[in-house]
């Protein structure tokens, strides 16, 4: 068995970049201070800056539940509740970080179609009840894009925005597959974040090509006080902050970012056309970046898997989920078609 073949379950199955790479290497020559006192998370933490267009504080974590937990704890008192989508990565995969790491803020879920929360249902649960005996809402999570593969359009973001404004709601946004969205939206960083509500962002580095790293980018910076302090009891304060913060600036200076993402979104928009030239096969949910949600019969499942397809299907019995990353190749989607297309043909055993 080839354990080196390009997958589809996640985009964490990719490998490093190489611009990643490259910075990392030039990280490792000779010494520098520790705990992010050096010069590579200052200028990775000022390239930030200067991409969204604001003066922002930056902070560099080993992961995204980290990142999604701690800036969530920032937001909240542990007597507060924070709305997500019934999907959202906090809610669904996270083992209760976010409860962990606030002292039991408690997060409550809305449904959306595809994935995404409407200013209707966050004001649902807002007004469900006032009373002292329920966690008081504080905080809204959105994810983009979302864990369905969709986008919130600036339309819906601002929607959002004055249903917060309205109730004194902060807005953090779990950023696993943020630079797809960019790409996908062909808008600015900044237009998709702190221009439409936004008050910090989890900004992911490692399905867009780095080994692990996670930026949290407060827009307010208000809300970052004292927050080195909470990275530093979760035990997120890198020593060696470099070796996160130089492969951030490779992505950055570079463009590798936007590339990467773009790559990612035009490999799954071609499988996503090879797979509805097939008879039987039905997608889930609209494509919009790197993930392709598809419906195949269970025989056809157990087939992919006897070959050694990696993939998950979390969502519903019959779904698929195929995510592209910054090196997808159309090779190996191809085979992947091929392989799904014969396990259609093929007649069932009785």
């Amino acid at each position: 068995m080839n354990f080196n073949l390009e997958q589809f379950a996640s985009d964490n199955n990719s490998g490093i970049c190489p611009e990643a790479l490259e910075y990392m290497m030039k990280a490792n020559q000779g010494s520098a201070p520790a705990y992010g006192n050096d010069e590579w998370t200052s200028l990775a933490a000022d390239y930030f800056r200067d991409l969204f267009e604001i003066d922002c504080e930056v902070f560099f974590v080993f992961n995204g539940t980290a990142a999604n937990s701690l800036s969530l704890a920032a937001l909240c008192q542990s007597y507060h509740s924070v709305i997500c989508h019934e999907n959202a990565h906090i809610e669904t995969d996270e083992c209760g970080a976010p409860e962990f790491a606030s002292n039991g803020s408690k997060l409550l879920l809305a449904k959306g179609e595809n994935g995404k929360l409407t200013p209707e249902a966050i004001e649902a649960i807002v007004n469900k009840r006032a009373d002292i005996h329920y966690p008081k809402p504080k905080v809204i999570s959105l994810t983009q894009s979302t864990e369905l593969g969709t986008l919130y359009s600036i339309d819906e973001l601002v929607a959002i925005k004055s249903v917060a404004q309205k109730y004194n709601l902060k807005i953090h946004m779990d950023g696993a597959r943020f630079a797809n969205a960019v790409v996908a939206m062909n808008k600015s960083p900044a237009e998709i974040t702190w221009k439409s509500g936004v008050d910090v962002l989890c900004f992911c580095g490692t399905k867009n090509g780095m080994a692990l790293g996670e930026a949290i980018i407060f827009f307010n910076k208000a809300l970052a006080e004292d927050f080195a302090y909470r990275c530093k009891q979760a035990g997120q304060l890198a020593s060696k902050m470099r070796f996160i913060s130089a492969p951030w600036l490779g992505l950055l200076e570079t463009g590798a970012w936007f590339k990467n993402a773009r790559h990612a979104n035009q490999c799954a928009e071609y499988l996503e056309n090879q797979l509805l030239k097939i008879e039987g096969v039905e997608m889930m949910f609209p494509r919009e970046a790197n993930a392709v949600f598809v419906k195949l019969p269970e025989q056809v499942i157990t087939s992919l898997r006897e070959k050694n397809w990696q993939f998950y299907t979390f969502i519903g019995v019959g779904g698929v989920r195929f995510m592209c990353s910054w090196n997808t190749t159309q090779a190996r989607i191809d085979e992947l078609v091929s392989d799904i297309k014969e396990a259609i043909c093929a007649p069932r055993s009785s």
